[in-house]
């Protein structure tokens, strides 16, 4: 059973994957955030390690107007529309010239302009802890033709939206570990890539989405806890026009055009709002269990003893997409994944957590 490591925005919901802060924002500029920030990263000041309800977001700097938030376990990237990126929490600092950041805790990434008139933007890895002083880890300049090869598909110009990990003309994307930048293959033309504790998805033009990596948690969404080595067509959502992806630690979630959601992977802490043993245990001991599958492949585990003295199921694994039905009908407009909760947006304009454990993990995929 992995453990999460070092690590959520309603109209955009961001979150990290290890006990990160959540972070919302009301209207152009206008952030709030919370969860753990012992480390005095956005929203905390230093004074307490854990904010339990939204409060807005302390930037570092004056007069800061943010535009987007990357959140990792020990420190929060703030992109501003003046085109800096500044640290707060663990690591600290501020740079120039910056169209997208995108923080984990193996590395910071940067997308910059280009270092001349004409010249396509550059990929930038730095150590967190360096404040993007001196030379990064290692930089790749993309060329102007991807952005021109992006424009000619109908893509926002780089930083009009929420770009990394996926890279301009989206032919590749960036991973925290070596090799640092990874290509798709020219079929997969990507809309979104999100990146879990060990694997990833892909939402493509078409609506279709494809995962890839570690199985073992029913992540991927294939009905089996296998690993996939290349990305592969989800088939239970196939017909399905999917609008939002995104990927947890170890479970992931997507948002279908009409606003239904649809989860699976791992339950250790309710983050499908599936019962969960962790949620039974905050109530009850549970002296020993038995275990067996649902028709649909889902594993489920029976308690020894629930509240009429029967054993009570709880499901540990769904490793299929299962239709999740929020209360009042409401429609999902966004939503977003910790490395053990959920965060959905909805067309009530309300923020809704989902899952028990306030941890996280961003892009730590293998």
């Amino acid at each position: 059973m992995p453990n999460p490591a070092p690590p959520s925005r309603p109209v955009q919901v961001a979150a990290s994957r290890a006990r990160g802060p959540g972070m919302a924002e009301e209207r152009r500029g206008s952030w709030f955030g919370f969860g753990f920030c012992g480390f005095g990263q956005a929203p905390g000041s230093g004074r307490g390690r854990q904010v339990l309800s939204p409060e807005p977001l302390q930037t570092p700097g004056s007069g800061a107007d943010v535009r987007r938030v990357s959140a990792s376990w020990s420190y929060t990237a703030l992109v501003t529309r003046g085109g800096q990126v500044r640290l707060s929490g663990a690591a600290r600092g501020a740079a120039g010239g910056c169209r997208d950041a995108w923080a984990s805790e193996a590395l910071l990434v940067v997308l910059r302009a280009g270092p001349g008139r004409g010249a396509g933007p550059e990929l930038q890895a730095w150590a967190p802890a360096s404040a993007m002083r001196g030379e990064p880890l290692w930089a790749r300049a993309l060329g102007p033709e991807a952005e021109a090869e992006g424009a000619a598909r109908g893509e926002p110009p780089a930083g009009a939206l929420p770009l990394l990990p996926l890279l301009p003309g989206a032919r590749a994307y960036v991973s925290p570990r070596p090799p640092f930048c990874r290509a798709l293959a020219p079929e997969l033309r990507a809309r979104r890539l999100e990146l879990g504790a060990e694997h990833a998805l892909l939402l493509d033009e078409a609506g279709q989405v494809f995962s890839w990596g570690q199985g073992r948690h029913g992540q991927l969404g294939h009905g089996s806890l296998e690993a996939e080595p290349e990305p592969r067509l989800l088939e239970a959502l196939q017909g399905l026009p999917v609008a939002e992806v995104a990927a947890g630690g170890w479970h992931s979630v997507c948002v279908s055009e009409t606003g239904d959601i649809y989860i699976w992977g791992w339950n250790e802490s309710g983050q499908l709002a599936l019962p969960s043993r962790s949620l039974a245990e905050d109530t009850k001991t549970i002296p020993r269990e038995a275990s067996g599958l649902n028709e649909d492949g889902s594993e489920v585990r029976r308690t020894a003893k629930g509240e009429d003295g029967a054993p009570a199921p709880f499901i540990a694994i769904q490793p299929f997409p299962a239709l999740l039905d929020l209360p009042l009908g409401a429609d999902v407009v966004k939503a977003s994944c910790g490395s053990r909760h959920t965060a959905v947006v909805t067309d009530q304009t309300n923020q809704k957590v989902i899952g028990g454990e306030n941890s996280s993990y961003h892009n730590e995929f293998f």
